[in-house]
């Protein structure tokens, strides 16, 4: 069986050269990033479009790698995109979805893509959170964990898993990459 192909959904800002999925598509060139356009004034309507070409063009099979905001975006992707194209998507890694409905938690540019859909993704997912990171708490990532139907994985006290915390390379993302991605 051939390889899923493997899309990085940076979040907002994109992922620079010290993030982790910066590392990991280094570490693994066969990655692909998905190109969302403004990272600095994201439009739900726009990045979901983005992402609904970039996996209908996919020769395969697709492994989503989302971080924050892209975790969001593909609960609102999987909402209301076909079946078909939903169908192609074969697992989906989920790292510090941020609470985008809480301003207390979010920055303002990121509000636009509330309410958090609710509805079961259409594949499997995993959700990465941690304990302290200040873009969303941890039992609400759990949550939304819940919601998707997704397994949740604590990822301890690891902030925003981000460089800021510390996090440019990140084993443990490209485990978890590697696993979903043997698994099929």
């Amino acid at each position: 069986m051939t390889q899923p192909a493997v899309l990085i959904l940076p979040g907002l800002g994109n992922s620079g050269p010290e993030h982790w999925q910066s590392w990991l598509q280094d570490r693994l060139p066969a990655l692909s990033r998905v190109q969302f356009g403004n990272w600095d004034a994201p439009a739900l309507e726009d990045w979901s479009s983005r992402l609904d070409e970039a996996v209908r063009a996919a020769p395969g099979q697709v492994v989503l790698v989302a971080h924050s905001l892209a975790c969001i975006l593909v609960a609102h992707w999987a909402a209301t995109a076909t079946d078909a194209t939903t169908g192609k998507v074969a697992a989906a890694l989920l790292v510090a979805p941020p609470d985008v409905e809480s301003p207390d938690h979010t920055p303002p540019e990121v509000h636009g893509f509330a309410p958090v859909p609710t509805a079961p993704l259409p594949f499997p997912a995993l959700v990465v959170g941690s304990r302290n990171d200040p873009y969303c708490p941890a039992a609400r990532a759990c949550a939304f964990a819940a919601l998707w139907g997704a397994d949740f994985i604590d990822a301890g006290d690891a902030g925003h898993i981000n460089p800021a915390s510390g996090h440019g390379p990140w084993p443990m993302g490209e485990a978890l990459v590697k696993e979903l991605a043997a698994s099929l």
